[in-house]
């Protein structure tokens, strides 16, 4: 019977040991942040929009057609880190991040009916008359709802791997799910495996592994780590704004051009739903992309800066300031 209990106690020690050695693992400090800001030359501005503190940067020093970015759920800015500089050689480029994500405010009460009004703030804001949207995943649902709503602010309009027809809780990714569900803040507070939580979904969202960087995951830890972040994540993600049939709804409404751009390999939102906004879109030109997945600005930068320049050649600046 001793034995037995000597043997169980040094498994639980055992136990013990590696739960504590995965804990420094995964909650071990980020690397260095902001790096890729400097590279690119850009600088962050944190202003008052619609009542919300937000982070937002521009490129392009006014030249060329404008054109706003918008970043997808759990992400920032930094997804358009290689994309926003290629742009702004001939764009006026803008991207900032959505409340509750990145660096902008994260309001306990959050809701995404206010996410489309705050796109028109950010276009006030910069002077931008008009310009064309670009949304990945959530940022696409977004895009979709502004120019249904505000047809007149809008020039053309680029869903890519965009959310939409899987808005209904079932039918979100899995870690989505998580993510926002009763327990995930309680258990994302106290348990070191949010960096964890981190790599796993990167991992999904790339058909290339190799790009699950130590910079990467630290750019998009970073902003679960702030205090708050989780519960506004939450309060998005059951406001009332995402109703399963809010953007089948709108895409009727929009007026201008669209570009459909999907990864082949995306786990997330299937390639199949590239389809489903094409049959409602069917002016829209569709182009799939492959190998990759979820992120088509982070996995394939350079053909969607082609796709969107065809989408929106380089011209004259339509918003002199």
């Amino acid at each position: 019977m001793a034995r037995r209990l000597r043997t169980a106690r040094l498994r639980w020690l055992a136990l013990a040991a590696v739960v504590v050695a995965l804990a420094v693992y995964y909650d071990r400090p980020p690397a260095p942040l902001g790096a890729w800001l400097k590279a690119a030359g850009l600088e962050p501005h944190i202003e008052a929009i619609d009542g919300v503190r937000v982070r937002f940067v521009r490129a392009g020093n006014g030249r060329g057609s404008p054109m706003v970015l918008l970043h997808g759920f759990g992400s920032s800015i930094y997804t358009w880190k290689d994309v926003l500089p290629a742009l702004a050689h001939d764009h006026d480029v803008a991207a900032f991040d959505f409340p509750g994500f990145g660096e902008s405010d994260q309001p306990p009460d959050l809701s995404f009916d206010g996410y489309p009004r705050l796109v028109i703030g950010l276009m006030d804001r910069l002077g931008f008359e008009k310009a064309a949207l670009v949304g990945n995943s959530m940022g696409g649902a977004v895009a979709a709802l502004v120019a249904s709503t505000f047809p007149e602010r809008v020039s053309a309009l680029a869903l890519v791997d965009s959310a939409g027809f899987n808005l209904a809780p079932g039918d979100r990714p899995a870690l989505v799910r998580l993510a926002s569900s009763d327990a995930a803040e309680a258990a994302l507070g106290v348990l070191p495996v949010r960096r964890l939580l981190v790599e796993t979904a990167l991992k999904q969202v790339f058909a290339d592994d190799t790009l699950v960087t130590d910079e990467r995951v630290a750019e998009y830890l970073a902003p679960l780590k702030r205090p708050g972040a989780l519960r506004a994540i939450r309060s998005l993600a059951v406001s009332r704004g995402l109703r399963p049939d809010a953007i089948k709804e709108a895409l009727p409404r929009v007026q201008a051009a669209v570009l459909i751009v999907w990864g082949r390999e995306d786990a997330w939102i299937p390639v199949a739903q590239a389809d489903l906004f094409a049959a409602a879109l069917p002016r829209a030109r569709k182009v799939v992309l492959s190998p990759c997945g979820h992120l088509p600005e982070e996995e394939r930068p350079a053909d969607l800066v082609r796709v969107l320049r065809e989408l929106v050649p380089p011209g004259a600046a339509e918003n002199p300031e």
